[in-house]
């Protein structure tokens, strides 16, 4: 399942910089097929990006978060135009999984069943924690020290990624 491509600024009727109203006739194919979380291409001039984000309701109208990085990312500023294009999450937690993280989870079955047992929203944020680090060797650290802590008992996000 995909979307047309369509056009959306940020800010405008929610009055945030941080969020883009979408158009009903867009969203609702998704929603009506269960769909609260879809993959999102947007792009700009000459510029594209994907990432996975969450369709939210507010006063009978659906719009999403577009991150502050998201929109530095595609060079634009509140009140540009730019294109979206939805397409169906297939993926198990809603989020792109960093390959060093799940090779680190494949290697630690103890720590991995403990993760699984986490809400999807605590794996999600746990996996944007790991992803935001842009070093290889970095994602692999923290997703080591994750791992330990999550076998001391520690759930509490901020504590998760911090040595002993």
């Amino acid at each position: 399942m995909q979307s047309p491509v369509f056009e959306v600024c940020v800010g405008g009727e929610f009055n945030s910089i941080h969020i883009v109203a979408l158009p009903i006739e867009i969203v609702e194919p998704f929603v009506k097929n269960g769909h609260k979380r879809v993959k999102v291409v947007a792009s700009f001039e000459d510029k594209s990006i994907s990432f996975h984000a969450a369709l939210q309701k507010r006063q009978g109208r659906y719009f999403m978060m577009f991150s502050k990085n998201n929109q530095k990312s595609l060079g634009i500023f509140p009140n540009d135009y730019f294109q979206l294009q939805f397409f169906e999450d297939n993926s198990k937690y809603g989020v792109d999984v960093p390959e060093e993280f799940e090779a680190v989870m494949l290697s630690d079955y103890e720590a991995y069943q403990i993760f699984e047992s986490l809400t999807i929203g605590k794996k999600r944020g746990i996996i944007y924690m790991i992803s935001r680090y842009k070093n290889s060797q970095t994602r692999i650290d923290k997703s080591i020290l994750l791992c330990e802590n999550l076998k001391r008992g520690i759930r509490d996000a901020k504590d998760l990624l911090k040595p002993l």
